[in-house]
């Protein structure tokens, strides 16, 4: 199968996909995959480092401009459907899969054009607006919430998950006792978070156990961060800007201090770590909020809105946690039942399926 997988921008896009091409790489060595995306998202830097091959578009985001600075990318848009066209002609995909952001609109309106099937897999519970608006031409749209579906055909969508990086489903049930406290907010890290753990790490100074601390800034706030951690006397080696190997930080961590997108919040489920959880007021159709009460009302996560992050009382929510491993164990559990295991077999098997292809088992 040539498979072109188009989108990207963030991790919550971006995981997914590196997710479906590394196991049909691996299941099929004769298989070729091609990434489309930008040079100012995350797959710039992550792709070359994994072996994946990547191709850009010159597409910017519609979202949040205004009616002059819509009409000012009109050029972007139209240059970056004669770069998808290149791409799409050299490559001769056989199928494509949008995975969202703006980079996969002129990906898929190409495909569109000239005839190649594609299939949109939807992350979130609340569609975003480039899925939604090609979801109308797509063979299949995979779904990782039930409730995104509304948005959609209904013949057309399955439920399949999300995919996970490798090693994610595999990280061992049990929660280390005293391992390290995990604290990030994305790919591009969460100022929100980061101030935050800045303020609270006076109060955790003087624990007589206090945590190992595995902290992701993202790059912006990298520097700053480093300083806060060593002018509070903690070690600031424990601060980076971006963890590659999330399946061990996952493994080695107790607790988890994060954000609440569906590519997260996936993850917490299938490794089942116990989270804190900070939603990101702003996001498309205050969905985090939704994601984290879900998460909250299983028992396997506390939800704490951003407007309400007071240090001393996030603190003493850290401690109280830290403090208790029957109840870290029992959130973790609980998340683990929310788990939806073999999602990215799932959808290459809806690949194989639209190629007349035979499926391979899910296990």
């Amino acid at each position: 199968m040539r498979l072109l997988l188009a989108g990207g921008g963030t991790g919550g896009h971006l995981f997914p996909a590196v997710a479906l091409a590394q196991l049909l790489l691996k299941q099929d060595e004769k298989s070729a995959v091609l990434f489309v995306g930008t040079k100012r998202g995350l797959e710039q830097r992550l792709l070359p480092g994994l072996g994946l091959r990547l191709a850009t578009v010159d597409m910017v985001g519609v979202v949040g401009r205004g009616w002059r600075g819509k009409v000012e990318i009109g050029p972007k848009i139209a240059k970056s459907l004669i770069q998808a066209k290149i791409i799409m002609r050299n490559f001769k995909p056989d199928l494509v899969i949008g995975v969202g952001g703006y980079a996969s609109v002129p990906v898929l309106l190409i495909a569109k054009m000239t005839g190649v099937p594609y299939l949109i897999h939807e992350q979130n519970a609340i569609p975003g607006l480039s899925n939604r608006l090609l979801g109308r031409w797509a063979k299949k749209i995979c779904l990782s919430f039930t409730g995104s579906g509304s948005a959609f055909d209904r013949n057309k969508t399955l439920v399949t998950g999300n995919p996970l990086r490798q090693g994610l489903e595999t990280v061992a049930a049990k929660i280390p006792p005293r391992g390290k406290l995990l604290i990030f907010g994305g790919s591009r890290g969460a100022h929100a978070i980061n101030q935050a753990v800045l303020k609270i790490l006076p109060f955790l100074h003087d624990w007589d156990e206090r945590p190992e601390i595995l902290h992701q800034t993202g790059e912006d706030d990298f520097l700053q961060v480093q300083q806060g951690y060593r002018d509070a006397g903690f070690d600031p080696e424990q601060v980076v800007p971006f963890i590659d190997d999330m399946a061990t930080a996952y493994a080695e961590a107790s607790l988890v201090i994060c954000r609440a997108g569906a590519t997260t919040l996936a993850e917490l489920a299938a490794c089942g770590r116990a989270a804190i959880l900070i939603p990101f007021p702003y996001a498309a159709g205050d969905h985090q909020t939704a994601n984290g009460k879900a998460l909250e009302s299983a028992g396997a996560a506390i939800s704490v809105p951003q407007s309400e992050l007071i240090p001393e009382t996030l603190a003493v929510l850290v401690r109280n946690l830290w403090g208790d491993q029957q109840t870290l164990q029992s959130m973790a559990d609980q998340g683990r039942k929310l788990g939806f295991p073999g999602a990215a077999e799932r959808i290459l098997n809806e690949c194989r399926s639209l190629l007349g292809n035979p499926s391979v088992e899910v296990k």
